[in-house]
């Protein structure tokens, strides 16, 4: 393992001082209990969008708190759910009387922690569940794993709660971009956490794991190594296959970067994905590629497809500025 740190131990904390001081002018980083707030506090009464998840996965969910998105993030650990105190010692911080949604990632450890740190809350609360891994089926036991198509949430949802909508309407919207949001992803690498210092999974040479997880996940299916143009249409297949986009629908196609795979590749996939739904007369109407939620230094990439409608495509372009999503401000 090699790894540019001083010690598994205090690489998170270090990672985020550096983050904060980087970017000093949209955020703070509180300390004890970790958490990444807005600099500025948001306006009285309005809805406050809180996330957080394991470490690894940046600029998710750290680099995306600013104006049009987070409140707050809670970050934990590499790969391990963060803390309710750090969930409430957040929500203290910025609430301010119009109400918290907690947007959270369908893993187990995320869901009960989340789940704890909102029965202690006085303030009025309500949660989206991001599921949008079509990996896994509809019916799996433990549900879909929330995965790239968490950022599309967030920044549909944050533009709304900037806007001023009410908390049943911030919750009431999450869930539809949720449910109008699919995912898949494939690693050529596995990834090393620190702590534990060898690959998560083994792959062989000419393998690639199809369906991979963000933590690491063993995916649908090992696969031998072969073209973009075969990998992508694997993805894509499954996507439409679920959310069935009819001709002349608009949608949002998100090439995310796991952290190991380079820009040149990214953006071949988006020529790759967006030809094969533009074939079947869907309108590719927003884009946005790179790493933005990424699984350490995995290679490899995920497709996310959201349906539009006038009001996503709204909010969407609305104005945003965090450390790693911008525009229009």
């Amino acid at each position: 393992m090699k790894k540019i740190m001083n010690g598994v131990e205090s690489l998170l904390e270090e990672s985020l001082t550096g983050f904060a001081k980087a970017h000093d002018d949209i955020i703070q980083f509180n300390l004890t209990p970790h958490f990444i707030n807005r600099k500025q506090n948001s306006a009285p009464g309005k809805v406050v969008l809180v996330s957080g998840g394991g470490s690894g996965h940046e600029p998710l969910h750290t680099g995306l708190v600013g104006k049009g998105m987070l409140d707050a993030a809670c970050p934990g650990q590499i790969f391990t759910s963060p803390t309710p105190d750090q969930m409430m010692a957040a929500v203290e911080a910025v609430e301010t009387g119009g109400g918290v949604l907690f947007i959270v990632k369908n893993y187990a450890g995320d869901v009960m922690n989340f789940e704890i740190a909102a029965e202690m809350l006085d303030c009025e609360h309500e949660t989206v569940l991001v599921s949008d891994d079509v990996s896994l089926p509809k019916d799996h036991s433990t549900g879909r794993r929330g995965v790239a198509g968490t950022l599309i949430v967030e920044k549909i949802v944050g533009a709304a709660a900037e806007a001023g909508a009410s908390l049943a309407e911030c919750k009431a919207l999450g869930d539809r971009v949720n449910n109008a949001t699919a995912s898949m992803g494939v690693a050529l690498t596995s990834c090393t956490v620190p702590a534990i210092g060898s690959p998560t999974f083994d792959i062989g040479d000419n393998e690639i794991e199809m369906g991979v997880g963000i933590h690491g996940e063993r995916g649908r299916e090992p696969m031998e190594l072969t073209s973009a143009s075969d990998i992508v249409k694997h993805l894509t297949t499954a996507i439409d296959e679920d959310l069935k986009p009819q001709s002349g629908q608009r949608v949002l196609l998100h090439i995310n970067g796991f952290g190991g795979t380079p820009l040149m590749e990214l953006y071949l996939m988006y020529d790759l994905a967006a030809q094969y739904w533009q074939d079947r007369g869907v309108a590719v109407v927003r884009s946005l590629v790179g790493n933005y939620t990424t699984s350490l230094e995995m290679a490899g990439a995920s497709i996310t497809l959201t349906l539009l409608d006038d009001e996503f495509i709204e909010l969407w372009d609305a104005p945003v500025h965090t450390a790693n999503l911008r525009w229009g401000c």
